[in-house]
């Protein structure tokens, strides 16, 4: 921290998308730096070309640095990761751009594992081009489960209106079925307890399951998933604890507007959870990876290469991606604290009740 103020680090994402564009304007605001300390990571020569694409906007004032050691409160600071003859193409999808993307994330992971930066709100990056550069993961997610060693992770997309967690990720829709297990499902209900818990201060989460097939597979008409994999999984989290409930037929389920009586939906695949979702919060919406030790968050739209440079591109989901990360960061602060103390007094408690020890009434 910096003077009391989170440090968040922002990856630029592909530097030929609406990443620059979304951070410059999500930043643009001086009042905001009183809230917390960025650190961008990427290059701060791509950071003044766009910022000469934007109109109408309040001078910014920035300080580049080496490190996010040496970040400084109200200024927006730039760690250059990329080299000085980096070459931007506005909505173009280019090798160059998706190696710098990759640069930048490293740069930030390593120094979100220093302690030097307290969350990571990384900007869109394009896959595909990532995957021909070497890559090796799906995604964001999938490269911070590896690099942070987490058992498992769930994206969950967060919004005022209703948080949806997917069981499978970026996978194709005909891996879906055979990837499906009870188990699967089950330790996703778990991971999103745990975090809807500590990352969202809900105390005892109720979580809704969706189903697979049409109408839920219409009693085996249209499918077993729902009887053979779903229906257990529900029934033995509900044996653990865990409030989970369904499963649930996804149109009626949205179209009647029954999620926002759940703290949470679990959807089995990914356009199932993200297609509502964005229907219903495209504006606001965040993707956060839940069950990483850290607290990494992104704006819920991808490169936008068709608005890349034309200053079209609507900063909300960053600026909520932002305000999510810190958000999540001080609930997990105050929930650890809790359980530390209910740790503390535990033991003197059983001490006051051993034999011979009389009871206080």
């Amino acid at each position: 921290m910096i003077n009391n103020k989170l440090v968040v680090g922002i990856t630029q994402g592909d530097g030929n998308g609406i990443g620059y564009e979304v951070i410059i304007k999500a930043l643009a605001d001086a009042r905001i730096l009183d809230s917390f300390t960025p650190v961008i990571y990427g290059s701060s020569k791509v950071f003044g070309f766009y910022r000469k694409q934007i109109h109408n906007l309040d001078p910014v004032d920035t300080f580049v640095i080496n490190s996010a050691k040496d970040a400084r409160a109200r200024k927006i600071n730039i760690v250059n990761c990329l080299p000085d003859n980096v070459y931007v193409e506005p909505g173009q999808s280019t090798p160059e751009a998706a190696k710098s993307a990759m640069k930048a994330l490293e740069c930030a992971v390593s120094e979100i594992k220093q302690g030097f930066i307290d969350v990571l709100v990384t900007g869109p990056i394009n896959k595909r081009a990532m995957s021909a550069e070497g890559f090796g993961y799906a995604g964001h997610s999938e490269y911070l489960q590896n690099q942070f060693d987490a058992p498992d992770h769930t994206m969950i997309m967060v919004s005022d209106q209703l948080k949806i967690g997917v069981v499978t990720g970026h996978i194709p829709l005909k891996d879906v079925p055979s990837t499906l297990s009870s188990e699967r499902i089950l330790r996703k209900l778990r991971l999103m307890k745990a975090s809807l818990q500590r990352d969202f201060g809900i105390d005892q989460p109720k979580i809704a399951v969706l189903g697979l097939n049409p109408h839920c597979g219409d009693g085996g008409l249209l499918g077993d998933e729902e009887q053979q994999i779903i229906l257990p999984a529900v029934k033995q989290a509900n044996a653990e604890g865990i409030l989970a409930f369904g499963p649930y037929s996804p149109d009626g389920f949205f179209g009647l507007g029954n999620y926002s009586r759940f703290d949470a939906t679990l959807a089995m695949y990914h356009d199932q959870g993200l297609a509502p979702f964005k229907a219903l919060a495209f504006q606001t919406g965040v993707n956060f990876t839940a069950g990483l030790p850290i607290v990494r968050t992104s704006p819920d739209h991808g490169t936008a290469y068709e608005m890349a440079g034309r200053d079209e591109a609507d900063p909300q989901s960053m600026m909520s991606a932002i305000y999510t990360a810190i958000d999540i960061f001080r609930r997990r602060q105050a929930y650890d604290e809790l359980q530390a103390g209910k740790m503390i007094e535990r033991p003197s408690e059983e001490r006051d009740r051993r034999p011979g020890r009389p009871q206080i009434a």
